[in-house]
């Protein structure tokens, strides 16, 4: 079936506003019900969500502390890597998942997930341990991702669904904004390893919630296997495969081998054909029901929309893994105080994003905030390239302040637009490959200014005069890993000078290149079409009627 885009004015308006024709051939319009259910669900998923913002980026001022104690050597980007790899990887195996077995059980399993996950790493004693962890922990969080906004999709229409989304935000991006904080002062004042062992009274508490509160439609008509047959097994298998297959290669090119090596070239390579092949393979007749369908990348606007969600995830990582960096190697702040002073990169993302979806909700228009978004967050990150040893206090302060209203703007708008694309019964798969559009962003965000960074490094290295100094940051990823106040400032002037200039030579070519991403994001938007946002809501997904127990809620 054709898009709204595809199709003409009066037919597209028709399929959002709910027309006969479309009513008949889906599941029956249920009405918008804001009951105390409602509020307990919603009141559920905002807590579910602290689990995956807290732990986006609680590591990141705790790790180059991580690192040094498990001796990860340049295996340290794993941690952060495998997180993103498992997380995007399998977000539309979990959407195809809620789809065929309905959502609550669908949520239990993923939140069991993340809190095992974030138990095995807590007890690491190798590296080895502490990246499998993570993998599982990424799975859990992947899938809470996608889970929480499928969930919000089956309960608000479209176009309000801006005003409820606003209330799971403001909860993420808190958790999102205490993360380095919390991984500062957890490293200052106790062991790291509960940087995840924080997790497991809030995994435990939204187990409850879910079983109690999460009680909404699905298929009770279909018997368990048959349900099983439903599952794509070979594409969910070729797509993690591929994209295993291509992280390996961003983890490794430029640090461990360089970028023309062999060992860089082939996974890459064989990587970027498997999703190639994977688009190709969810077309042919042995996929009875693709976890990607074909239909969801049909138009100009949902290929540019998933472009821009992939770039816009990329710059988020970019910033929020390299900030850190410029504080404790440059400025010399504590792991604990770069916490604080990367507050603005998140605390400013909060009025911008809930303002964007509140304005999306009461106008419906998504593509003026998404060139508004992108052009602010362009100026940001060129303004970033100003940050040295000398920078003011007011400075980096103002300058995250733009970048992160720009990148709020921006974040919380492009699931509704690509939404508005397709009908209700595609919600779940839209969902799942935007949410895996975004996760592999996230992959690339660190990826590739880790190799930037490294590679920038090695290039200007040669400027501090000790050569015994010089050999202690030589080798990939040891930058990064020596990126702690302490560790720097413990050289006596002018070689600390020397090695601080370094660090901010490699940083500013960092954000030299985020800014050629943030203004293609802005160019792009351009090709994208204003689609009217639907206001009714048809899903056989809502709040059951007459659930089994717990009637009084």
């Amino acid at each position: 079936m054709d898009s709204p885009e595809d199709q003409p004015e009066e037919v597209a308006q028709g399929i959002e506003s709910g027309s006969t024709e479309s009513a008949d051939l889906g599941p029956p319009k249920k009405k918008f019900n804001q009951s105390k259910r409602f509020w307990a669900i919603m009141a559920t998923l905002s807590i579910t969500s602290i689990l995956s913002a807290l732990e986006n980026t609680v590591v990141t001022t705790a790790l180059p502390f991580i690192t040094e104690q498990l001796d990860l050597g340049d295996n340290y980007v794993w941690v952060t890597n495998v997180f993103f790899l498992t997380g995007a990887a399998f977000q539309p195996f979990f959407g195809q998942l809620a789809n065929i077995f309905g959502r609550r059980y669908v949520t239990l399993a993923i939140v069991a997930f993340f809190t095992l996950g974030s138990g095995i790493c807590g007890g690491a004693n190798n590296a080895a341990t502490l990246i499998a962890g993570r993998a599982v922990q990424g799975i859990g969080a992947g899938g809470i991702n996608i889970i929480i906004d499928v969930i919000v999709s089956d309960l608000v229409p479209l176009r309000e669904r801006g005003n409820y989304t606003a209330i799971v935000l403001l909860v993420y991006t808190v958790g999102t904004a205490l993360g380095p904080w919390v991984g500062g002062v957890i490293v200052a004042n106790t062991t790291w390893r509960w940087v995840f062992w924080i997790n497991l009274p809030v995994g435990g508490t939204a187990l409850i919630m879910i079983f109690l509160f999460l009680q909404v439609g699905y298929n009770k008509e279909m018997s368990f296997m048959e349900k099983m047959k439903r599952i794509d097994y070979w594409g969910n298998l070729i797509l993690v495969g591929a994209t295993v297959s291509v992280l390996y290669a961003l983890t490794y090119g430029g640090t461990r081998y360089s970028w023309s090596s062999a060992n860089v070239i082939t996974p890459l390579i064989i990587g970027l054909f498997g999703l190639g092949f994977f688009v190709w393979f969810e077309t042919t007749k042995w996929v009875k029901e693709p976890v990607v369908p074909s239909r969801l990348f049909s138009n100009r606007t949902s290929i540019t929309i998933f472009a821009v969600t992939f770039l816009n995830s990329a710059l988020l990582y970019w910033v929020l893994f390299f900030l850190p960096v410029y504080f404790q190697a440059v400025l010399g702040s504590s792991a604990s105080r770069a916490g604080v002073q990367i507050l603005p990169s998140v605390l400013i993302a909060i009025p911008g994003a809930i303002f964007s979806v509140l304005l999306l909700a009461k106008f419906g228009k998504y593509k003026p905030l998404h060139l508004i978004g992108f052009a602010v967050c362009t100026i940001g990150l060129g303004l970033f390239t100003l940050f040295n040893p000398q920078t003011t206090t007011a400075e980096w302060v103002i300058f995250q302040a733009i970048t992160a209203a720009g990148s709020g703007f921006v974040l919380n708008t492009l699931l509704p637009s690509i939404q508005a694309q397709f009908e209700e019964k595609d919600q779940a798969a839209t969902t799942a490959a935007w949410s895996f559009m975004r996760a592999f962003g996230s992959i690339w965000g660190v990826a590739i200014p880790a190799a930037i960074f490294n590679n920038r490094f090695s290039e200007l290295q040669g400027a501090i005069t000790d050569p015994q100094v010089r050999e202690m940051f030589s080798g990939g990823g040891v930058a990064y890993e020596r990126a702690q106040a302490s560790f720097i400032w413990s050289f006596p002037s002018p070689i600390r000078e020397e090695v601080i200039s370094v660090y901010s030579g490699a940083l500013q070519r960092v954000w030299q290149i985020s800014i050629i991403f943030s203004g293609l994001s802005f160019f792009l938007v351009f090709i994208e079409k204003q689609v009217k946002l639907r206001t009714n809501l048809e899903t056989e997904f809502g709040i059951e009627s007459k659930p089994k127990k717990d009637s009084k809620v």
